[in-house]
């Protein structure tokens, strides 16, 4: 029988990292999403009778900024950068 041994430097550097070896702007990219998706921040409102209370809908564009200034949040909660 082989001897169980510990894994040597080289071996351990070549092993990937926990949780699947994600780069920081990935883990801050399923962060954004993950606060999208659960605040309902991407879903747009339908037409409804009466008042709804809610703000007219922002345009692809303001959608599209706000979503990016989401993201930087996230790289920065990420990174640890205050």
């Amino acid at each position: 029988m082989a001897e169980l041994e510990s894994p040597s430097a080289q071996e351990a550097a070549a092993a990937p990292a926990p949780g699947g070896g994600r780069s920081p702007d990935e883990v801050a990219l399923e962060l954004m999403r993950f606060i999208a998706v659960t605040t309902g921040y991407g879903k747009t409102s339908g037409s409804s009778a009466g008042f709804s209370g809610k703000p007219a809908a922002h345009t692809q564009q303001e959608h599209a900024d706000a979503l990016l200034e989401l993201f930087e949040k996230c790289r920065k909660v990420v990174k640890g950068d205050s």
